[in-house]
């Protein structure tokens, strides 16, 4: 018997009970962690007020610093709302760290689209790392995808002042990264030059394990906080985290030498910033079984998904290879229609600032761009991959699913 869309869902959740038992086991582990900071660092309702201007001597500002440092595993970190992006965030920590002739090497191929302008691969003019004297290179991947291990034991040298872990797949077909393939691949490095800054893009993988890259050895981190940390209700910024005076290198390029992390007004969003960090474990744990969902029901209708069905997950996306531009267009659709906002909207491929190809983009969200609550994206180009994210609930999921089942 042919099953309906429905009954399809139904069954992939039941087959999927066990997983989803251990997803809240790390939920409660990752929700431990953070509440014991904020019992450390007695926050109270009086950390929920901030000051104008400059923001000197914000209390909450300096609180909330302090217990996400502590939930990362690192010395110092800094949460701002002047974070445009996590893009924003990871440019300001190399370009406080990197100077010119310096040489920065990517470890894990080629880095997400929006950092090819930032690092000057590609556009001119407008101020990139490579205009800037700083030397670029990338150690690509194997054929499988996979960090190329024995080049890594080979590539790091004197002038190798960072080198840039990207943890999430961004928009390529490959594993994301495990908080032991981080651990790894800072050993290899700081193995031939221990001055070497192993920086790590974490956008899309908080609160995915029991750890941050900051524990196991990770120098500095960065990330969105419309993503993961932001638990779905933070309205806009980003963080920084690591060791101190590489997260005030950083918050010298946010602000301006001189003033660095001492600065900026959080404009009365202390409170949703320590209430997002709080609910972050959950909808973290939530946007999981969204994804194993989503890999398990289209891969039993024969498309290629990553990360595959049942297999740990290392970040917040599931790509569905769907091998047509109409078939991509449709789903993002068909995602949209499911949305709790702008339901009537009708997503078109059009360009995007910092990426190359067009995006075709389903994104029905309170907070605008935000990939912590439920959306669908995906670049204009072959072979047609949907890159799922987030999901408040993965019942949400399931219920765009069935629609998106019917119309693929």
């Amino acid at each position: 018997m042919v099953m309906n869309s429905s009954e399809q869902i139904q069954a992939a959740a039941k087959a999927l009970r066990p997983i989803f038992e251990d997803i809240d086991i790390t939920v409660k582990q990752n929700l431990k962690k953070v509440l014991n900071a904020f019992c450390h660092y007695r926050v109270g309702v009086h950390h929920f007020t901030g000051v104008s201007g400059y923001g000197h001597d914000d209390l909450g500002r300096q609180t909330l610093d302090q217990v996400f440092a502590k939930v990362m595993g690192a010395e110092a970190a800094a949460v701002r709302v002047q974070f445009v992006s996590g893009t924003h965030a990871i440019a300001c920590c190399l370009f406080g760290v990197l100077r010119p002739g310096d040489e920065m090497v990517s470890v894990v191929g080629a880095p997400y689209d929006t950092l090819e302008e930032v690092i000057g691969v590609r556009g001119q003019g407008q101020g990139s790392l490579q205009e800037f004297g700083v030397d670029y290179r990338q150690l690509d991947l194997t054929a499988a995808g996979t960090i190329d291990w024995q080049a890594l034991k080979e590539s790091i040298g004197q002038r190798t002042r960072l080198v840039l872990i990207q943890r999430s797949c961004g928009y390529s077909w490959r594993p994301s990264l495990s908080i032991a393939d981080i651990e790894k691949i800072v050993q290899y490095v700081k193995q031939q030059n221990p001055d070497t800054i192993c920086f790590v893009d974490n956008c899309y993988g908080e609160f995915i394990e029991d750890k941050e890259p900051p524990a196991v050895g990770a120098d500095l981190v960065a990330g969105s906080l419309i993503k993961n940390p932001g638990g779905t209700i933070v309205t806009a910024g980003g963080y920084v985290a690591g060791k101190a005076e590489l997260v005030e290198a950083a918050t010298c390029r946010l602000t301006a030498p001189g003033i660095g992390s001492s600065g900026g007004a959080t404009f009365d969003q202390n409170r949703l910033l320590f209430q997002g960090l709080f609910l972050a474990p959950q909808m973290v744990g939530e946007a999981m079984k969204g994804n194993h969902l989503t890999a398990y029901i289209f891969d039993q209708l024969g498309y290629p998904v990553n990360p595959k069905p049942m297999t740990p997950r290392r970040d917040v996306i599931q790509a569905i290879q769907l091998g047509s531009p109409e078939k991509l267009i449709t789903f993002c659709r068909v995602i949209q229609q499911y949305s709790p906002i702008g339901s009537y909207l009708d997503p078109v491929p059009a360009q995007m600032p910092g990426y190359e190809s067009q995006l075709v983009m389903a994104g029905g969200t309170f907070i605008d761009g935000s990939t912590s609550e439920f959306s669908a994206d995906g670049p204009l180009r072959e072979p047609y991959i949907v890159f799922c994210q987030g999901g408040t609930h993965w019942t949400h999921v399931a219920i765009a699913l069935e629609a998106a089942i019917e119309a693929i």
